[in-house]
């Protein structure tokens, strides 16, 4: 009878596992693969949505509310070194074009809140920034790592390509300044 409970119990197990890895597989087959990768095949794909709450002061930050206006998105955190880097080129940036209505938005992800609001506050950042600390953007944004930046057309796409890693990097900064440029035209 124990040789049998023992079979039975192995046999449910097994049962389990196979139905969880079928599960896990359904999940990865159906699963949107974000916008990074639609970018990289040269297509230009609605920026995702997203309404997180405000780092810089109360409220929320919707991507919604800047419709119509190009927009630098840029994903960073307080633990990140290149974002520290980055950070005086894209506060100049937005100082420098935003009476074109060019806004720069910073979305901190993976991060603690009273760290996040320290490191803007230390690096000068006054563009709108946002607070999504467990990284629920990062997915429909296809992130990789921290920094990247995005940037969004007038119309709401995707244009020009993700930058990954600092912008203050020379193979980054001429890419950086040529999608400005063409999100403000766009």
């Amino acid at each position: 009878m124990a040789g049998r409970l023992k079979l039975a119990a192995q046999v449910l197990a097994l049962a389990l596992v196979t139905g969880l890895f079928a599960l896990l597989v359904w999940k990865v087959a159906t699963q949107d693969e974000g916008a990074a990768p639609k970018l990289s095949r040269g297509e230009t794909p609605p920026a995702p949505a997203f309404r997180l709450d405000r780092l810089d002061r109360p409220g929320k930050l919707s991507l919604a509310a800047y419709r119509g206006r190009p927009v630098i998105l840029n994903f960073w955190a307080s633990w990140c070194i290149p974002c520290k880097e980055e950070a005086p080129l894209l506060e100049s940036v937005w100082k420098r074009y935003r009476n074109r209505g060019l806004v720069v938005i910073g979305v901190d992800i993976n991060d603690v809140r009273g760290e996040a609001r320290r490191f803007a506050r230390e690096n000068g950042m006054s563009y709108p920034l946002a607070y999504d600390g467990p990284g629920a953007t990062t997915t429909d944004y296809g992130l990789t790592g921290v920094p990247e930046t995005f940037f969004v057309a007038r119309s709401g796409r995707l244009v020009c390509e993700r930058l990954q890693a600092g912008l203050h990097l020379d193979a980054n900064r001429d890419r950086f300044d040529e999608c400005v440029q063409e999100v403000l035209g766009a």
